[in-house]
């Protein structure tokens, strides 16, 4: 896909003009450790009730704040000349933002279990310990964070550098979601837009009907491919090089270390950000494939992933905090390009904004259906055929629409 600006500078002048923005991916992981300041201002000017809404700051970043941006600053409209892509990709800085991810993470994930714990936060201003309005705010948040983080370890994982790929598991050991490591490279990759694939939604499906299959589905998917691997090389599933179990290991001992430390009455506050970020996750790859479906070769096999079975969009506040993952189509063609160089796609269905703005709607299935049902229709002008249809909607679709059967 060319595009104007590609059309018009020369590429001995193009600049990559996202270069310094790509540390606004920062704001997720610091952005409790900023709103103190903010707590402790509204705490000595007498608003006590007011100073706990900034615990609030995730849900307030995904759900209002990244899609009023989307809507300001629209689409990106820039693709990376080719000549330049192989400069871009060994430019060292593009990883260190997202290795630089990690230690604010874990940062604010001690501080806040610290936070919920507390019997005496004077120095913040308050009498005492938080209120569980506050905590339940600060839970999603670092929630929020987890959630943001496994797109960062999505990044990284797709790598071929051992540090890179460990980075990964430490990454996703905040929300106890290291088997996405093996699952989503090995499994989801080779199985995307086919109804054998946990997470690509089918058309119909509610989000809170794919949320459970998809958590289970991945997690079983994954154990299987490591069992089958170490049986490939004469080993026990259960030896120590189970990246599944290693990966689990780190959240056991994280979670562990933070018990310890802070006891039981941090339980909730692990409950509600662990849940909270890989269920932020999986509202993702709800709405990254959608209805969208590889059809089968004369060999019975399925066609190689095309940008057809991607939804994208290249809104540029949600790409940038999301290390273009928004580029998804590309990404699938792929895997192990870094997000600096990642294309806008000719061929590939385009949501109507930023996955931040499409997230709240995957919780209220009427209003996602009125959203998608008619772009995915649209997609594949009417024909329900190639759709990939839950099979508990097929009679209601078919009859709705008035086409042949679609096949399984």
């Amino acid at each position: 896909m060319t595009t104007q600006s590609e059309a018009t500078t020369p590429v001995g002048q193009w600049r990559d003009r996202k270069r310094h923005l790509w540390l606004m991916g920062l704001i997720v992981p610091t952005a409790v450790l900023v709103m103190l300041p903010i707590v402790w201002a509204l705490n000595q000017f007498g608003w006590h009730a007011a100073a706990q809404v900034p615990f609030w700051i995730g849900p307030i970043l995904v759900y209002i704040v990244l899609p009023l941006l989307d809507r300001r600053f629209g689409p990106d409209g820039e693709n990376p000349p080719d000549e330049l892509m192989e400069r871009l990709e060994n430019d060292r800085y593009y990883r260190y933002c997202t290795y630089s991810f990690i230690p604010f993470q874990y940062l604010t994930l001690v501080l806040g279990a610290y936070l919920f714990t507390a019997a005496d936060l004077s120095w913040l201003g308050f009498d005492g310990s938080l209120g569980w309005p506050a905590k339940i705010g600060l839970a999603l948040s670092v929630g929020m964070m987890g959630g943001v983080g496994i797109n960062t370890a999505h990044e990284m994982g797709h790598k071929k550098e051992t540090l890179e790929r460990w980075l990964s598991k430490v990454t996703l050991a905040q929300t106890c979601y290291g088997h996405f490591f093996i699952e989503h490279n090995r499994g989801h990759h080779v199985r995307v837009a086919t109804p054998e694939d946990p997470a690509s939604a089918r058309f119909g499906e509610t989000f809170w009907e794919f949320l459970p299959r998809s958590v289970w589905g991945s997690l079983k998917s994954s154990w299987e491919l490591e069992a089958k691997r170490l049986e490939r090389v004469g080993k026990s599933k259960w030896h120590w090089s189970n990246d599944v179990l290693n990966a689990w290991a780190m959240s056991v001992v994280l979670y562990g270390a933070i018990l310890a430390v802070f006891g039981v009455a941090v339980i909730p506050y692990v409950l509600i950000s662990v849940v909270f970020g890989f269920s932020l996750l999986e509202t993702v790859n709800y709405l990254e494939h959608y209805g969208l479906l590889r059809q089968k070769t004369a060999n019975g096999r399925y066609e190689r992933c095309a940008p057809e079975h991607s939804w994208n969009s290249d809104h540029i506040v949600t790409n940038l905090f999301l290390y273009h993952l928004q580029r998804h189509s590309d990404h699938h063609a792929n895997p192990t390009r870094r997000y600096q160089t990642l294309r806008s796609m000719e061929g590939a269905p385009n949501l109507p904004s930023g996955y931040a703005s499409m997230v709240g709607l995957t919780y209220f299935p009427p209003l996602w259906r009125k959203v998608m049902d008619h772009r995915v229709l649209a997609h594949y002008g009417g024909d329900l055929t190639k759709v990939n249809i839950h099979p508990r909607m097929r009679d209601k679709v078919l009859a709705k629409y008035g086409h042949a059967a679609a096949p399984q």
